[in-house]
């Protein structure tokens, strides 16, 4: 018995704690071209553009279409059924070398793709020369466990496999449940023995969508389906005779739209505000994807698998006018969303959000009056089917000034001095936007460059929660000895704890690629006796890590330390050498036993930062082929090796992290919580770089209050 058409079109990806709409995206495949044939207007980039202007830029749509001809004429691809399923179709960086040497006006280097495929049980990596229009390297992954990113398509088949069982409609029918009000969410497996080791697996979980759009508020509690995704078969089920009632709160629905009309108004009313810029942006973009802003330079293109790349940033001095690097590459590694129930339907939700399901490919488009302000500019992502065909994310990016009112600089002298001194400079900051909507959980990730040479890197965390379905609608219902694993949040649902860590892969180059990572460790210092009133004080000691196993941190409030990236040839004129220190934040740390599966596969999560050896192939901490493997292919497992990483070209890592404990005001959806980390210049400038920043002006006020009358 199969799923009625209605039934066969709602479905959802649930990726970490995450879901899609899969006729959604789905929908946006269906022509490309129609994406495509837009204007290329101010605030867009050019997709279609088949001429690359800098070595870094993305893969365009003819490029990609370019790749897939050259995959349909591969031998080992060309006959009959031997087509492989695409997984991952993006560029090949040329060598870090090469980018660096190359100039505007050079020669520019060969344009080339890395492809991840799947056949017949079996991962291929490939390299294909766009211009030569051949493959130059194909090789079978037998080295490393696991499978490649999941596709769109895999997860659409993977959530229509249960309604081929009669077993699995007959227990949502005997819960009272219609199918076609079933919206089912395709689940990644995880890994925790033999049994997700020889073949690509999912669970299958259900909400009832009837009445609500906010379906994630009302579980289908303990019905679990295990699919393979390639036999299109259903393995086994859970639960099915269990019943568990579904909410019936009548209120989950957070669209504004229906918000709108009920009885009791909202109590949040505020004017709309919106920043005006009388002389237009201050930012220029230049060849499509290089950012120009207050002395910063950088390189921004979307990416399927990291969400957005940042490369080659450079900062100007003041007292040169030159630019001076700082950073090679940012981008978001991996994320883990552990939760915290070991029973039979939730012990496996342990997601690894980037390397399972692509967190670019998660991106849904901003919403361009509140997502954005006003003058921000767009870039689309242009990323490939599992056919190799090219599609188009649309307004995946987007780049912005922004003010808070909040104060860059100030100082004011009192009346004791008689001197009548107010200097106050206002903040202004230049954003890089993405937000990955996967359904339940929205995370938003800006990269926020400062004027003073400062960089933060923001998480913020919104959408629904994933809530699991209960008898009880009281605590006062609940025995004492019973471990809920998270919150009553409103009757009959509970809100699961769970954990949040997002790993980011900084290749840091400050004012060059050869780099230290320094330890500044404070410490707690006893004066001699008779010396001082005082009877101690902090003293700074450093340590230079000499190799990996030197820089692996785990912070600690009070053992606290300072940690710069140094460059010990860059020595300025009073002897100290130039750099960029990390200032943590979001310091969760994982608590799971380090070899539970999950542990092992998230291991990055060991510390909150690493540094390693700058290396091309070790990019994602948590493996290349992340599906279902083992933990063997990760951060953790590459510094075992402890390598030497003084006065090397190297990577730092930083995991941030924040636990979530559900309360009422989470539900039905989540006011947005943020956490970030700073990259901020450590003797990196001669002084203050913003010291010669101007003042905003009564004049600038008059131009702003005449153009909001006009």
């Amino acid at each position: 018995m199969g799923p009625s058409p209605t039934t066969s079109r709602h479905f959802i990806v649930f990726s970490g704690c995450l879901l899609l709409a899969i006729f959604l995206i789905c929908f946006s495949w269906t022509n490309p071209s129609i994406s495509s044939t837009k204007t290329n207007r101010l605030n867009r980039i050019a997709i279609s553009s088949t001429s690359p202007q800098h070595p870094l830029d993305p893969l365009s749509l003819d490029e990609i279409s370019t790749i897939h001809s050259v995959l349909r004429s591969h031998p080992q691809f060309s006959f009959p059924n031997a087509f492989p399923s695409i997984h991952t179709l993006s560029l090949e960086e040329p060598p870090k070398s090469v980018v660096l040497a190359w100039k505007p006006g050079r020669t520019f280097p060969p344009r080339r793709a890395s492809v991840i495929a799947f056949a017949s049980g079996k991962s291929h990596v490939l390299t294909v020369d766009i211009n030569s229009r051949t493959v130059l390297l194909h090789e079978i992954v037998t080295s490393v466990s696991g499978y490649p990113m999941l596709t769109p398509e895999d997860l659409a088949t993977a959530a229509l496999i249960p309604f081929h069982n009669s077993t699995f409609l007959d227990s949502l029918i005997s819960r009272g449940i219609d199918p076609s009000d079933v919206t089912c969410a395709p689940l990644a497996s995880g890994w925790f023995g033999p049994l997700e080791e020889s073949r690509r697996l999912m669970k299958i979980q259900c909400y009832s969508h009837k009445d609500t759009m906010n379906f994630y508020m009302k579980p289908v509690e303990g019905l679990t389906a295990l699919v393979d995704i390639d036999r299109n078969e259903t393995l086994h089920l859970w639960g099915i005779d269990r019943k568990i009632p579904i909410n019936s709160d009548p209120d989950t629905d957070y669209r504004y739209e229906v918000q709108k009309e009920k009885d009791q108004p909202s109590s949040c009313k505020v004017n709309p505000i919106f920043m005006i810029q009388p002389k237009g942006p201050s930012f220029e973009v230049e060849d499509k994807h290089l950012i120009k802003w207050a002395g910063w330079e950088m390189h921004v293109r979307p990416d399927a698998r990291a969400g957005v790349i940042i490369s080659q940033v450079k900062v100007t001095d003041p007292e040169t006018g030159k630019y001076r690097q700082v950073m090679y590459k940012g981008m978001v590694s991996e994320l883990f969303v552990p939760y915290m129930d070991p029973t039979d339907g939730w012990y496996f939700k342990t997601y690894l959000d980037a390397g399972e399901y692509g967190f670019g490919i998660q991106a849904m488009p901003l919403d361009r009056l509140n997502d954005c302000p006003t003058g921000a500019y767009f870039m689309d992502g242009v990323f490939a089917q599992a056919d190799g065909q090219p599609y188009i994310r649309s307004d995946m990016v987007c780049v912005f000034e922004r003010y808070d009112g909040d104060v860059a600089w100030r100082h004011a002298e009192g009346p004791t001095t008689g001197k009548d001194v107010r200097e106050v400079r206002p903040k202004i900051s230049l954003v890089v936007r993405m937000a990955a909507s996967v359904g339940n959980y929205d995370y938003i990730i800006d990269w926020e460059f400062q004027t003073d040479g400062l960089i933060r890197i923001k998480v913020s965390a919104s959408g629904m929660l994933m809530v699991k379905g209960t008898t009880y609608e009281n605590m006062n219902q609940v025995p004492k000895e019973e471990d809920l694993y998270g919150t009553l949040i409103t009757e009959n649902v509970i809100g699961i704890v769970h954990d949040h860590y997002i790993n980011f892969y900084l290749d840091m180059d400050v004012d060059g690629s050869n780099n230290s990572f320094v330890n500044v460790h404070l410490v707690n210092q006893e004066t001699n006796e008779g010396e001082s009133p005082r009877k101690s004080y902090l003293k700074v000691k450093k340590q230079v890590a000499k190799t990996e196993k030197d820089a692996q941190i785990k912070l600690k409030l009070y053992d606290p330390s300072e940690f710069h990236v140094v460059n010990p040839s860059r020595i300025n004129g009073i002897g100290n050498p130039s750099g960029y220190r990390i200032v943590p934040g979001g310091t969760a740390a994982s608590l799971l036993d380090l070899h539970d599966p999950p542990q092992m596969r998230a291991a990055f999560t060991n510390n909150q930062i690493w540094v390693t050896p700058y290396n091309r192939s070790e990019q994602w901490a948590a493996g290349l082929l992340t599906c279902q493997n083992k933990g063997d292919d990760t951060l953790a497992k590459w510094t075992e090796k402890d390598r030497p990483i003084e006065n090397r070209d190297i990577v730092l890592w930083y995991t941030l992290g924040f636990h979530h404990v559900p309360c009422q005001e989470d539900y039905p959806i989540m006011p947005t919580v943020s956490a970030s980390f700073d990259l901020k210049p450590v003797n990196f400038f001669k002084k203050n770089p913003i010291l010669r920043a101007a003042p905003y002006s009564k004049d600038d006020f008059l131009t702003l209050r005449s153009l909001a009358s006009a």
